[in-house]
């Protein structure tokens, strides 16, 4: 019996069953800037970010809005247009190099078939990032940028040196400019 480490729990699995998930999940070293989805393509694949840092952005009027970034550890999706076989209405763009597994729709529908916990596996972690959306929308919803800014900088700061300004800035709902006089704000205070 092997035991393969997944971010959410340990999973005991047979040697053949570990052999089967190595052939199904491929793992790919994408450069930054790679674009995984853009806006109108169908998700045929969706990824679990071993190393590096993927963002889910929206373009709008011609301006790019981060709405999400995938650190390690994190599953990555566009689950409507995965599951439903429907174009997104979003990009998923490596902001640095990234190393990924790459699981296809029709390789998940094997895998779960042929080593049954994966099925717990996924809908575990589909919850999981449920949850943190609605938490994360509910910020967004009722904080201001500052107080946005300042939560990141308490319980993600490594986000702040990996990210370029323009983009942590439309993931704040702000102009590169407005973030900038948030960080002075902030500094004199300190």
């Amino acid at each position: 019996m092997v035991t393969r480490s997944s971010s959410l729990f340990e999973i005991p699995l047979t040697d053949q069953e570990a052999q089967i998930i190595d052939e199904l999940i491929p793992i790919k070293t994408f450069k930054k800037g790679t674009i995984l989805l853009k806006e109108g393509q169908v998700a045929r694949e969706s990824y679990f970010n071993l190393k590096g840092l993927v963002r889910l952005f929206y373009l709008i009027d011609g301006e790019e809005r981060t709405i999400h970034f995938f650190e390690e550890g994190q599953p990555i999706a566009s689950l409507s247009s995965y599951l439903n076989k429907t174009p997104a209405n979003h990009y998923l763009e490596c902001v640095e190099d990234s190393t990924l597994t790459i699981l296809s729709y029709d390789n998940e529908q094997e895998l779960i078939k042929k080593v049954p916990v994966f099925e717990s596996v996924c809908r575990v972690s589909i919850e999981q990032e449920f949850g943190k959306n609605q938490q994360m929308l509910a910020d967004y919803m009722i904080k201001s940028p500052e107080k946005r800014y300042l939560e990141l900088q308490e319980n993600q700061p490594e986000l702040l040196n990996r990210v370029p300004q323009y983009i942590l800035a439309s993931y704040l709902g702000v102009k590169p400019e407005s973030l900038s006089r948030i960080r002075k704000r902030l500094a004199t205070k300190a």
